[in-house]
């Protein structure tokens, strides 16, 4: 029995499947994505959300990346080493885009230049445009020369949206020629992307499913239908409240990590959040344990501060327990700041996410008690990605994670001096934490980074252009026959995309 989207729709918008419905089977060539979202856009090295980044990574590479484990490991760079104070030298290994053209290390230095340009929208635009000059000594060999030294480089190499695209193809493709293990077949905008594995893919033996399907399921209720009934493989977004019944079926798995976490943020050009005291003051407002409850059904913990897990050398107690639920100190910022009698103002989320407008019911909820009166704006996700990377709103709901599990990894976040983003408050510079971020990552003995990152988080906490909320726990959920995917460890979840590779159906 096959049900097709058209047909959930039309029979059925309930939370779960009947009892004794029996699951279709998948064909073990096919493999079944079930998205959140219909990506936004295709651009090799912009930043449209975690769908996005799961559909591009499957068509493209970067040089280094990441396995099974959570470690870089080597990609289209087959080796890689400091070469001087400032520089790293990477060797590539044979390997060939989609159009059957070598990868070559004009094309590396090509795309690198591209993401660093001045008029670039990527996601890592700033920091690449701390590239000294990047020098080809032939087809193999590529010379990177940063302004200053650079400990982070293989890392930020490593993230999906620095792939290594075939130099000039966006002229002709705007979703660029990448090397990656799958090639693009159709698009049908809105519903689903095909794809089909390359055979020249430079991993002997992957992918090891031929045919990949991604479908966007926008509905989280019927995303889950759709994972119970076999028409989808995996889906990403598990609501959390479906995780207890999908963990109760035996045909089905549930993998769950933390790392993503939901935040306050602030458009430093509107009033009254051009004030630090107003933004602290939200912050020592907000009752985590309540999101927690009521948007992840328990599954996630409060963060009252720098998202850092225990397992990394950076973590210290004071960094994640800064912002405990204290509504007395609160009132007391909001009268230093001339607001003693509160405000109004609007609070843009997503209705789209149950866990964006939930978490924002709760912050709306707990703000009134010390007198900020907050309406909620809770348009469409695509509505919502737009609005943030134009600023266009007062203060906002996020949610996302870090860029790795690097302390560097919240630059993205937190750094107010870099171009406008939907993942950072907008209008608030912030030179004294961009001047730290720059340290930080400049210096390569362990002990004395830990230093820098100290001071990070006490400026960080001085001038509040960020406020945590609470982890959540992110899940993916497949057909018992799935194996080779699971979640990535913390930051790194919404990359898990690239295990797709490596996916087998059994």
């Amino acid at each position: 029995m096959n049900i097709n989207r058209r047909s959930l729709l039309a029979s059925f918008g309930m939370l779960a499947v009947a009892p004794g419905f029996a699951r279709a089977q998948q064909s073990p060539d096919r493999l079944v994505f079930g998205l959140s979202a219909y990506p936004p856009n295709m651009a090799p090295w912009v930043n449209s959300g975690t769908s996005a980044l799961t559909v591009k990574a499957q068509m493209h590479r970067g040089l280094t990346s990441y396995g099974s484990d959570g470690r870089i490991r080597p990609e289209l760079a087959e080796s890689w080493e400091q070469a001087g104070e400032t520089g790293w030298l990477f060797r590539l290994r044979d390997a060939v885009f989609h159009s059957g053209k070598p990868v070559t290390a004009e094309d590396v230095k090509w795309s690198l230049e591209q993401i660093g340009a001045p008029d670039s929208t990527a996601l890592f635009a700033a920091q690449f445009a701390d590239i000294a000059r990047i020098e080809t000594p032939d087809e193999k060999t590529v010379l990177v020369v940063m302004k200053q030294p650079l400990v982070m480089l293989p890392e930020w190499l490593a993230h999906p949206l620095v792939p290594i695209v075939q130099k000039d193809s966006l002229k002709e493709n705007p979703l660029g020629i990448g090397a990656g293990p799958y090639t693009m077949v159709s698009m049908d905008r809105g519903v689903g992307i095909e794809m089909t594995a390359f055979p020249q893919y430079y991993r002997p033996g992957l992918p090891k499913v031929k045919n990949l399907r991604f479908v966007a399921y926008a509905d989280e209720n019927l995303r889950v239908a759709a994972l119970e009934t076999g028409e989808l493989s995996i889906i990403e977004y598990v609501p959390w409240q479906s995780m207890a019944q999908i963990e109760t079926n035996s045909d089905l798995k549930l993998d769950v990590q933390n790392g993503p976490f939901m935040w306050l943020g602030f458009n430093g050009a509107e009033k009254p959040f051009d004030n630090p005291l107003v933004r602290q003051a939200c912050a020592f407002a907000v009752k985590r344990d309540e999101i927690v409850t009521a948007a992840f059904y328990g599954r996630g913990a409060e963060l009252r501060g720098i998202p850092l897990t225990p397992e990394s050398p950076f973590y210290y107690d004071e960094a994640v327990n800064y912002w405990g639920y204290d509504p007395d100190r609160a009132k007391s910022l909001l009268k230093q700041a001339g607001y003693e009698n509160g405000f109004q103002a609007k609070l843009l989320s997503t209705a789209q996410y149950s866990m964006y407008q939930t978490t924002a019911e709760v912050v709306q909820q707990n703000l009134l008690a010390i007198g900020v009166v907050a309406e909620l704006e809770l348009p469409d996700w695509a509505t919502r990605v737009n609005r943030g990377k134009a600023g266009r709103y007062q203060f906002s709901i996020g949610g996302s994670t870090a860029d790795n599990n690097d302390p560097d990894g919240f630059t993205s976040l937190m750094d107010g001096s870099l171009p406008m983003s939907n993942f950072r408050s907008a209008n608030l510079p912030t030179p004294e934490i961009h001047e730290l971020f720059q340290k930080g990552r400049s210096e390569f003995v362990l002990e004395k980074r830990i230093g820098i990152y100290k001071q990070l988080n006490a400026k960080i906490f001085e001038t509040t252009p960020w406020v945590g909320l609470a982890w959540r726990a992110q899940g993916y959920a497949m057909a018992a026959n799935i194996e080779g995917f699971h979640g990535l460890p913390g930051a790194l979840n919404f990359f898990s995309g690239l295990l797709l590779e490596q996916t087998s159906i059994t």
